[in-house]
């Protein structure tokens, strides 16, 4: 069984629409909805905004569902000119840019606990997320994926997460994820379809292009399922 997170139901409605003998069930005000997509078992969820609201959710979906792979699916924010609208950022490890212990001597980022910065992504999820989007036709990128509670919305930030972590995207769940799976070892990827500029440029249009961008994410995961 693949589980499926997203943040907002655009996100997710998509792919649910592809789902067979779907089953609901709700669990710390967090649905989760289970069925098969493409011929394969699944378990989606859809979140909430913030990565308190993703890692209770991805901790629920790894106890209660015991998924073999972890998937968060969504938009994000661009951090690099090879990424513009609708293409896809696509999770070599994530990082928390606003984790900041620094004062006590610690490194931007570091978590602790796991001691860590940066957290590595599966590989093998990420080779074929991949090459679904190659199948499919639409760029995708890999690299660091970079969550905070904060839009970033302003040209200060977005260079500040840059030149810190070397991110390619940003957004605000992808890494409380990517955590949980780290302690519980289940393995894990981000995939996020560029929906901003992440510096404030586009912010008027966003929920026209999250729409778009999400849907360019529900067709890379159809693909990727159905492989």
């Amino acid at each position: 069984m693949i589980g499926i997170i997203a943040a907002m139901n655009v996100e997710m409605e998509g792919l649910r629409a592809h789902m067979e003998n779907p089953v609901s069930e709700t669990v710390s005000g967090v649905t989760f909805v289970r069925g098969t997509i493409a011929g394969r078992e699944v378990v989606t969820a859809v979140c909430g905004i913030g990565k308190v609201f993703a890692a209770l959710c991805a901790q629920t979906m790894i106890l209660r569902y015991a998924p073999e792979a972890v998937i968060n699916t969504g938009v994000a924010g661009t951090l690099t000119n090879e990424l513009t609208i609708g293409n896809l950022a696509v999770s070599s490890c994530v990082v928390q840019h606003d984790m900041d212990t620094s004062a006590i001597g610690d490194p931007v980022g570091l978590i602790s606990g796991i001691n860590k910065i940066e957290i590595p992504a599966d590989r093998t999820l990420i080779r074929r997320l991949c090459a679904a989007a190659q199948a499919i036709g639409v760029r995708a990128l890999t690299g660091c994926i970079a969550s905070g509670d904060q839009f970033v919305a302003s040209p200060g930030r977005k260079t500040f997460i840059t030149d810190t972590f070397s991110a390619i995207a940003c957004e605000m769940e992808g890494a409380a994820v990517g955590q949980v799976c780290y302690v519980n070892q289940v393995p894990f990827c981000v995939l996020r379809a560029i929906s901003d500029s992440a510096d404030g440029s586009s912010h008027m249009d966003y929920p026209v292009f999250a729409q778009m961008a999400a849907e360019q994410s529900v067709r890379l995961l159809l693909t990727f399922l159905q492989g």
